[in-house]
């Protein structure tokens, strides 16, 4: 029997401008102006469609100074599903612009690493600098959706399902997943925050908020290990995501990569 393979998707939501050097502990000697991608990713097969992550609103691209291009939600319509439809959401990690929107998904089972639910509702969040990339509205809705039954808390490698597994490797934050999908192509990684950028796993170079150096740089090692090939991992935030992947069809070049 031929192991089921998925189709997979990054959906480009929203961008914002910012220097290069800003992107990696240290800076960038070759400081230049570039700019950061927001996605959400959609893996499917003609049985299961899976969300990865949910983005962010109009309130949080107003409060935080990004340009919001369309609702991540919404945009699921381009590739033909309703949100009403979508049932397993995969949740990297909890900052905002990876667990917002989460009321627009009522039928939806969340699958979250539970160190990084405890941190994100601990202690550590009394610190400005550690709470600064999370939204408390965002929180307190996986916090209602656990008292509702809606979120299956995972505790480092998990099989959604099979040709999908979940990784906690952290460093980003403390409860931080990546997201393995066989595809036709071979194994591949949605890195999600493991690695923002090619380049901060290709030179060894972290992003700067960061919860744990030590786990980030041996995430990248996760990464390699995990996938077929170097080509199957996806960062995060990339432009160059777009680039380096075909539009599923012409109409959607610049909104849809086909990743697999």
């Amino acid at each position: 029997m031929v192991p089921e393979t998925y189709e997979v998707f990054a959906l480009k939501y929203a961008t914002v401008s910012r220097r290069s050097s800003e992107n990696f502990i240290g800076g960038d000697p070759h400081d230049h102006a570039t700019s950061m991608d927001y996605f959400v990713w959609l893996i499917r097969s003609p049985d299961r469609t899976i969300l990865v992550d949910t983005g962010f609103n109009e309130d949080a691209a107003r409060r935080r100074k990004r340009e919001l291009l369309r609702c991540p939600i919404e945009s699921l319509t381009l590739l033909g599903v309703n949100r009403e439809e979508v049932q397993d959401v995969v949740l990297t990690h909890l900052h905002y612009d990876h667990a917002g929107n989460c009321d627009l998904l009522p039928k939806a089972q969340f699958y979250l690493q539970d160190s990084e639910l405890q941190y994100a509702t601990g202690a550590s969040m009394r610190h400005s600098l550690l709470r600064a990339a999370y939204q408390v509205e965002d929180v307190l809705g996986i916090v209602r959706a656990v008292y509702e039954e809606r979120v299956t808390c995972v505790n480092g490698e998990h099989e959604l399902t099979p040709g999908v597994t979940l990784h906690r490797v952290g460093g980003h934050t403390a409860g931080l997943q990546i997201v393995r999908v066989r595809t036709r192509k071979g194994w591949m990684v949605l890195a999600s925050d493991a690695t923002h950028f090619y380049a901060n796993y290709q030179n060894q170079t972290p992003f700067p908020i960061v919860h744990h150096v030590g786990e980030m740089l041996d995430a990248y090692e996760t990464l390699n290990a995990l996938v077929d090939n170097a080509e199957l991992i996806v960062p995060g935030h990339d432009p160059l995501v777009m680039e380096n992947f075909d539009a599923p069809s012409p109409d959607l070049k610049g909104i849809v990569a086909q990743l697999a």
